[in-house]
């Protein structure tokens, strides 16, 4: 049977469009652009941002895919009015989201941001004073979130030789058993693993339930020279807490890809301070522009997976990567 699909704006050049068409079932049936076919009997629509009118053209829509991790908020909403739409999204992103966890990691537990600086300065002071670094190997990473980013960070953390403790909404799903170098937790465990933790990895997505989850209160239970990176969304962690947690010594440093106030515009893209606090004069603070899950490869890897879903629903099989709208993830 034909599945009918259209892919509503084009994030793709013409090459990578042609790789999708050719990775495809050949029972994929695929239109593409702002204009809807003519008619629109598509059964599956791939859009991160559909309007309403997108959603009822097609009298045999089933499905969307957001063609990356997460759904837009405005997304949601609008999709709880359609309950008998599936929503899905893709985790394409997952592997080079995780090697930035991970870079942003040791970049700030050997504050190298700092030593950057002074060596283009010609000043080797550095290395002649007391040595700052945080060591990571025998110490414990909490990993907030055990999606496919989570699951990542978890693997390239035991390879760097810590012990790892992941929180997991639904820890009791998890195929893994804890062990000692693997414990998998609920979120209630959240201030009793804290004190434990060297280093706060953040994976989780932004719902009402996790805004503001990482506080003050969370902040000062963890151990000295501690390290935080978020790499999931800005409020997540408290914005004044954590400035006031790196300024005072209650975290040893952090590393962020996520930030609190982002370009309105284009012609704001060279003018926009990610925080209302100036977190760019601390030295302990590593800063990237959220762009975790880019790489030289993502648009492949974004064929690629979105490739894999729609085979698997011309196979007749359920599409993997389902959206609890309630949830928000």
């Amino acid at each position: 049977m034909t599945l009918s699909v259209h892919l509503l704006r084009l994030p793709y050049t013409q090459d990578t469009l042609a790789l999708l068409r050719a990775r495809l079932h050949p029972e994929v049936r695929l239109s593409t652009g702002l204009e809807l076919p003519t008619p629109p009997e598509y059964q599956i629509l791939v859009a991160g941002r559909p309007e309403e009118e997108h959603l009822t053209a097609s009298p045999n829509l089933q499905a969307l895919i957001v063609p990356w991790a997460g759904i837009p908020e405005p997304t949601r909403q609008l999709m709880r009015e359609y309950p008998h739409i599936a929503v899905h999204n893709l985790h394409h992103n997952a592997l080079p989201a995780a090697e930035l966890a991970i870079t942003l990691l040791l970049a700030a537990a050997k504050l190298i941001i700092p030593m950057d600086r002074s060596m283009r300065a010609g000043d080797w002071t550095p290395r002649y004073e007391a040595n700052p670094s945080v060591l990571l190997e025998g110490k414990t990473a909490l990993i907030l979130g055990f999606g496919a980013i989570g699951q990542r960070v978890a693997h390239l953390c035991r390879g760097l030789g810590m012990k790892v403790t992941v929180i997991r909404r639904h820890a009791e799903e998890t195929p893994l058993e804890s062990s000692p170098e693997m414990v998998i937790a609920p979120p209630g465990a959240l201030h009793d693993l804290l004190p434990q933790a060297n280093a706060l990895i953040i994976c989780l997505p932004h719902t009402d339930e996790t805004t503001g989850l990482i506080d003050a209160e969370a902040l000062a239970l963890l151990p000295p020279r501690a390290v935080l990176v978020n790499i999931a969304r800005g409020p997540i962690v408290d914005e004044a807490a954590l400035y006031e947690a790196l300024c005072d010594g209650t975290l040893h440093s952090a590393g962020l890809d996520v930030w609190y106030n982002y370009p309105a515009a284009e012609a704001d893209r060279t003018r926009t301070p990610p925080s209302a606090f100036p977190f760019h004069e601390l030295s302990n603070m590593v800063m990237s522009p959220h762009r975790g899950g880019a790489s030289e490869e993502t648009e492949l890897l974004r064929v690629i997976h979105l490739s894999e879903l729609l085979n698997t629903a011309a196979r007749g099989e359920p599409m993997p990567n389902r959206v609890d709208l309630e949830a928000g993830y």
